[in-house]
This record gives structure tokens, sequence and C-alpha cells, in this order.
């Protein structure tokens, strides 16, 4: 065995930087490996909406709230919702006191590494197998070939996790709904149409089976995703490197849309890319294994149709943290404490996530959803 660390955390998103920010506030260290060849390696999406009973619980826990806020698009929170001829159906206004701020996930995993020590996370290091040790602890092996060694084990290592079989042996299974998203650069100049139809913050424009949803980003690029209903093997029947072709083919499904949503994907600036939506059972859980657990993806992978993955993924990894913290020398304790609020907590976002896929997209669509925002209002002002 090459390396032997106390804890060490696979995988240095936002909920394994959060968990190891709030255990660096408690003076406890950490390890990360993540797969990334550095912080700059690959693009990392667009925007979030950070709720203020999760994310927003997270980054205080991780004391970066008030920088946090620094990174907050101005009218980010702003939405429409149109049907397929563009017809507005609802739109709200970013009126600045909302629950939900926008930021760029890029800004925010930023804000979250440079809050930990020098050399916290090691990156390059992608982990391709996990196994206990005999003694108590684990060992991961890397791609290298290298062997590490570790008393404590968090896998917040995302959809297809290398730790999660130490747990449970459940598998993500594709929802039946594929992504294909791109950018659209400077939009107010270069693409003063879609800028328009998207507005100020997010877009939803649906119809049965399929939609547009695009958002606003700090540099006044369009982040746009193309949601399709299909078989799991339909992003495999389209040459995504040919621009032309794989724009025909997507737009092929958008017949009879209005010319403003179909110039979305006309205008695109960089390539299109195919995103599979795939999901963990709702209710997903494990008995409890000496030494090791999982956070976020990892633990919980649903669509992105509740908002909740980001925001979970940071909760969890701040609960974690404290709990370990409140547990000094026994971790044991810490993980079952942990495990006990986490799995109703994902379990029913999990759920409001896969009924949220089903209302977007259902053969009343964009009206189910027009409704349901709707109730939440009526809600709001019955408080």
């Amino acid at each position: 065995m090459n390396q032997h660390h106390p804890l060490t955390i696979v995988g240095a998103g936002l909920g394994g930087l959060v968990l190891a920010r709030v255990l660096h506030v408690h003076g406890i260290e950490a390890v990360l490996y993540d797969l990334d060849a550095s912080p700059t390696a690959r693009a990392q999406g667009g925007m979030l909406d950070i709720h203020e009973d999760s994310g927003q619980t997270a980054l205080r826990a991780a004391d970066l709230y008030q920088e946090f806020r620094k990174l907050v698009l101005p009218g980010g929170e702003a939405m429409r919702i149109l049907d397929q001829h563009a017809v507005v159906r609802m739109a709200e206004e970013d009126e600045g006191d909302g629950g939900r701020p926008e930021v760029e996930r890029g800004e925010l995993r930023d804000l979250l590494l440079g809050s930990l020590p020098e050399g916290a996370v090691r990156w390059g290091s992608k982990v391709t197998a996990a196994r206990p040790l005999d003694g108590g602890g684990y060992e991961l092996t890397l791609a290298d070939g290298t062997r590490v060694g570790t008393d404590l084990l968090i896998g917040a290592d995302g959809a297809w996790s290398r730790i999660r079989p130490l747990v449970s042996d459940a598998v993500p299974v594709y929802s039946g709904l594929s992504f294909v998203d791109f950018d659209l650069l400077d939009a107010d100049t270069r693409h003063p149409g879609a800028a328009s139809v998207v507005g100020g913050g997010m877009l939803f424009a649906l119809g049965a089976g399929k939609g547009f949803l695009a958002h606003r980003e700090p540099d006044d690029s369009l982040h746009v995703y193309v949601a399709v209903e299909a078989p799991e093997s339909w992003a495999s029947g389209i040459d995504f490197g040919d621009d032309s072709a794989a724009k025909a083919a997507v737009l092929a499904h958008f017949d009879g849309w209005d010319p403003s949503l179909r110039a979305l994907v006309a205008e695109a600036d960089t390539p299109l890319t195919p995103r599979l939506i795939h999901a963990l059972p709702v209710g997903h859980r494990w008995e409890r294994v000496p030494g090791v657990t999982l956070l976020g993806d990892a633990a919980h992978l649903m669509s992105p149709f509740a908002g909740e993955g980001a925001n979970l993924a940071m909760l969890d990894g701040a609960e974690l943290g404290l709990a370990l913290a409140a547990h000094p020398g026994d971790p044991e304790a810490a993980l079952a404490a942990y495990e006990a609020a986490l799995f109703p907590r994902s379990e029913a976002a999990a759920a409001e996530s896969a009924a949220n896929l089903v209302l977007c997209f259902d053969q009343e669509a964009p009206q189910s959803l027009v409704d349901q925002f709707a109730g939440f209002a009526r809600l709001r002002e019955a408080r």
C-alpha cells in the first residue's frame, strides 16, 4: 500500500468539497481524490438555484455564505413558461427577495476549492476499485496502480460511483428522457431573438414528450437543454460530431414549434452534447456498513426536475461533516446519525423529481407545470 489516510473522500464535486470544508472548519482534515486532471480540466455546467433550506444551509455550515452571496446573478430567479407556439403561459420576475438565488456552478466550486488547504484535492486520481480490508478500513486502487488505504471512506463520486458497491448493489436506470445541451454566446448581441425568448433567468418551453429548458449565465451566454422522451439508444443514433446533422436530427422532433424556439438549436455556438438522464430507485438506502457512506448522486441520483441534486449534495456534505465533528472518536455513531436523516430526505426529493419529470412532459404540457406553480403561489399567500 502506497499511502494511508484517516479520512478519504472520493470525488471533488460540490458535495465532497462542502464535506471537506466543514471538516476543515472543525479542525478535521480530509484528503479528496478526483479523476479530473486539474480544477479546470472540464466545464462545470450551468447555473444552479441554491435553495434556502439545503444549499444555503450547507454554505452557512461551511462558513462561506457571505462569499456565496457575492456570486449571485442579479435577476437570475426570473422564470418564464412557454408553450410550443412561444406563447407565455406564466412569468415571474426576480424581485431580489427570493429564496433560490442563481449562481454559476464553476464559480461556486472555485469558492469551495479556495477555502481548502493547498493539496487537499489529489487531481488526476481516478479510483478504479475499492475493497474492505480484513483488519478494518478500505483500500482504493487508482488508475495508475497506486493503492491507498483509509480508515473512513466517503463516496462523493457521482452517478457511477465506485464506492456505492461497498454498501449497495443498486445501479442507475435510464429515466426515458434524454437531454442535448449547448450554449449560445454573447446572446444579447449575437442572438437577440433567443435572448428575448429566454428572458433574464430560466425558460421552460414545453410540450408533450419534449421541450426546451434554458437559462442565462453571468457572461451573457444562454445555456440550453433540449429534452426529448426517447429510447436509451436514441442519442447513439445521431452523429454529434457533425453539428449540422446533429441540429437537423434534434430539430426533427420540433416540427411545428415556433421559429423562435427552434432557433435556440439552429443558432447554437457550441457542439450539441447528449446527456441521458438516469436515476437510482426512489427510496434508495442501505444497511449500515462500518467505515463507509455515500453522499450526493452516489447516494440518491435523481433527475433535475426538483432542482435538488446539487443542493442535496451540499447539504449531505455539510450534515456529514457536522455529524463527524459532533462524534469525535466515534465515526460509526456519526455515520448512523447522518444516514438516519439522509434516507427520508433524499427519498422525498427523489419522489418529487420523478413526479415532476412526468408532469413537465405530459399530454397537457405546459399547463400542468403552470398549475403547479400557481398552487405554490397560493400556498405562499396563505402563509
